[in-house]
């Protein structure tokens, strides 16, 4: 049995209605049972539960995340049962969602009331899709009639939007699907995005890889899109056309496992498979440790820019350049640099500068 869970969140009026219904249709003729956990602030506030009816804005927040981890456990167990070889939980909006309305101090103050990290909440989906809202690109097709529990101006909608993609940056696969096209092209990428995510339109990965100059450190820090990652990657021992690594991944004291095989088709097109570990199989897999590799230790920080997602990887032994990633879709799609990175030049396929080399070189080694 293969469960996988996601999100598919974004700015009012984005789409998300006519989105969970193409991904049940879509998904099912590929197999796969789909279930769809409701939104749970719309069922929350249409039943008279509201910031504006609580006693602040925090007691509402408590209570909307308790809420929304009771619904996808009960879901997650339920699926354990059922007979079927590919499941999909599909969640109206996840648990960061609600960091775009609280003040850093109040979403500081829920986590300590569920008794968990931002990371552990952020990085217990598969995938994350946002939906940019029609107020950033389709003004013209903003709505609140479709939706009793909105109520954001198209202002107060594109700033929402913002503060939804800040709040999920730095998952391992954020996902943005904008207006650059109409709104039925729109949901056909979307669907384009979940099936290669899943392995079904294709196992393959297309991955750009970029030398850039040693970024802005503060720059990136400063930004609200942009979310800082260590990360600790070991490779294991594997045939020479594949790599299988495991990695820790993690901010603060907390931290997420996880177990990745990649076979190599060319320079730069993979078949990637990828499963969650508990830190004890993280621990006990870390003994099959590749003798001729050296571990990586690296810092990444997570930027949306321009619709795109890009990982920009500083390693320790490096003091002027770095390492900016992005994948795609399809190979024609452009990729737009913010102005602050400067780029020395693209390294997709240059074997120099792959991880897995790089772990394989001397200690003290940069280029």
């Amino acid at each position: 049995m293969s469960i996988s869970k996601i999100v598919v969140t974004g700015g009012p009026c984005g789409g998300k209605t006519t989105a969970l219904s193409r991904i049940q249709r879509d998904l099912s003729h590929l197999g796969y049972t789909v279930l769809i956990v409701p939104e749970t602030a719309t069922a929350l506030i249409s039943g008279g539960v509201a910031p504006w009816t609580c006693g602040s804005n925090l007691d509402y927040q408590k209570c909307q995340m308790r809420m929304q981890l009771q619904k996808e456990r009960i879901f997650e167990q339920a699926a354990s049962t059922m007979a079927s070889d590919k499941i999909l939980i599909v969640c109206d909006r996840g648990e960061l969602d609600n960091r775009a309305y609280m003040t850093d101090e109040e979403f500081a103050c829920a986590l300590e009331d569920l008794g968990k990290t931002e990371m552990e909440l952020r990085d217990d989906y598969d995938a994350v899709f946002h939906l940019v809202t029609a107020a950033k690109g389709a003004e013209e097709f903003y709505t609140l009639e479709n939706n009793g529990a909105r109520y954001e101006t198209p202002e107060q909608a594109a700033e929402i939007d913002d503060r939804f993609i800040a709040a999920w940056t730095g998952h391992p696969h954020f996902r943005v699907i904008d207006n650059s096209t109409d709104f039925e092209e729109k949901m056909r990428n979307l669907i384009r995005e979940i099936t290669y995510f899943l392995g079904e339109a294709s196992p393959y990965e297309i991955e750009r890889k970029f030398l850039i100059e040693f970024p802005d450190v503060a720059w990136l820090d400063s930004l609200p899109n942009c979310e800082r990652v260590e990360i600790v990657q070991t490779y294991l021992r594997s045939d020479p056309n594949e790599e299988i690594r495991i990695r820790r991944r993690g901010s603060g004291e907390s931290s997420m496992y996880y177990l990745t095989e990649k076979l190599i088709d060319d320079n730069h097109k993979q078949m990637r498979l990828q499963r969650r570990l508990t830190a004890g199989e993280y621990h006990m897999l870390k003994m099959q440790a590749d003798p001729h590799s050296r571990e990586i230790r690296k810092t990444r920080y997570c930027l949306t820019y321009a619709g795109q997602y890009f990982e920009i990887d500083i390693f320790p032994c490096w003091n002027d350049q770095a390492i900016a990633e992005i994948e795609l879709s399809s190979e024609d799609m452009p990729v737009v640099f913010p102005d602050q990175l400067h780029v020395i030049r693209e390294v997709t396929g240059d074997p120099t500068y792959r991880n897995a080399v790089i772990a394989s070189k001397p200690k003290g080694a940069t280029h």
